[in-house]
């Protein structure tokens, strides 16, 4: 008789047509639809983050990789933070603090707009994926009511056990539980609590697995077999990984990047806001440690910190350079490794497997 957690598993693979119960994490800046079809052709479920992308951005992703595979993929959107307080004085210091890093940023850089979040909904519910899936809070009413008219199933990114709760009393289909050592972004609905609500997902899982009645994910800190079989065995449902898909030979990202995640230490990274305003774990960069010193002016608030920041970002992909450039990783970075993504995704889940079986 199978494991029960692999029961579960093979229960939640059957019910979005997949081989494998991983998913792809939907990060943004680093999901090319290459990276997605190739998970999905392991039979796991591919991603693309869609914060940054305008309505024919995502619907060129989608049919890029409908074309490719029959998989099953997720897309992301962050729900939007109310208008930033603006302080031109700071902004100044912070600008004059990234010339240091990059090149020299004018005021205006700040004067950002994000693309407008309800034609980014409506692209996808036209695009018709498998699964819309949000961070940093719950979706409208209204939109939650179209996904689920046109069978769309909605994964909600949370951080504490109260907003799981919150996110299925506002018709989440699916709970995925970030931990506290995930890479990238803290998907923490007010974006004020995320340093006081840093829970591990190891503490985090099985509490939100005994608090909601629908499926949960597990993601943050999983970077191999054992990650796997120790998030199933939790509770978890599937689970979801991010930075130990980043070497991948489809991910595509800055090879200094790549090449700091292989054998970095878990003390090797840090939340930060200095890449966009929203906390987030990122490698240890002298950038990165140089914004938490006493007396480094406090990143503006988001989006006007990720537009002060994006002409050194883009300085630092274009020459390859570590310092100034936005290094995701989650603290389980040292256990990736470089190969196909379809490899990594195949050994995760044998791996597991191995493990759960007598």
């Amino acid at each position: 008789m199978p494991h029960p957690a692999i029961s579960r598993a093979e229960a939640f693979c059957d019910s979005y047509g997949l081989r494998v119960p991983i998913l792809m994490a939907p990060m943004a800046g680093a999901c090319p639809p290459e990276l997605a079809i190739a998970v999905a052709q392991a039979g796991g479920m591919g991603a693309c983050g869609a914060l940054l992308m305008d309505r024919g951005g995502i619907l060129d992703w989608t049919a890029k990789v409908r074309t490719a595979t029959n998989g099953a993929f997720q897309m992301n959107l962050w729900i939007p933070d109310p208008e930033p307080a603006r302080d031109a004085a700071h902004e100044a210091e912070v600008c004059a603090f990234l010339g240091q890093f990059g090149p020299e940023v004018p005021v205006e850089a700040g004067d950002v707009t994000p693309p407008d979040f309800d034609a980014q909904c409506q692209a996808l519910l036209d695009a018709g994926p498998a699964a819309v899936s949000s961070i940093m809070g719950v979706y409208p009413p209204a939109f939650v009511a179209e996904l689920k008219a046109r069978g769309i199933k909605w994964f909600a990114t949370v951080t504490t056990v109260g907003e799981a709760r919150e996110a299925e009393d506002a018709g989440a289909d699916v709970i995925v539980a970030q931990g506290a050592e995930a890479g990238g972004h803290r998907g923490t609905f007010r974006a004020e609590d995320a340093e006081a609500n840093m829970v591990g997902l190891f503490s985090l899982l099985p509490q939100v697995v005994d608090f909601v009645d629908v499926p949960v994910v597990a993601t943050g800190g999983i970077g191999d077999a054992r990650g796997v079989a120790a998030a199933l065995m939790l509770g978890a449902s599937a689970v979801q990984v991010g930075t130990a898909l980043l070497p991948s030979d489809e991910a595509g990202i800055a090879p200094a990047w790549s090449d700091l995640i292989r054998g970095l230490y878990p003390e090797g990274t840090r939340p930060t806001r200095g890449f966009s305003g929203r906390l987030g774990r990122a490698v240890r960069t002298a950038y990165v440690e140089a914004v938490a010193k006493p007396g480094a002016p406090a990143p503006a608030p988001y989006p006007v910190q990720r537009g002060l920041t994006g002409e050194m970002r883009a300085a630092a992909t274009q020459n390859n350079t570590i310092d100034g450039l936005q290094a995701w990783a989650g603290q389980s970075a040292g256990l990736a490794r470089q190969a196909p993504a379809g490899e990594i995704i195949t050994d995760l889940w044998d791996g597991a497997r191995r493990l759960l079986l007598p």
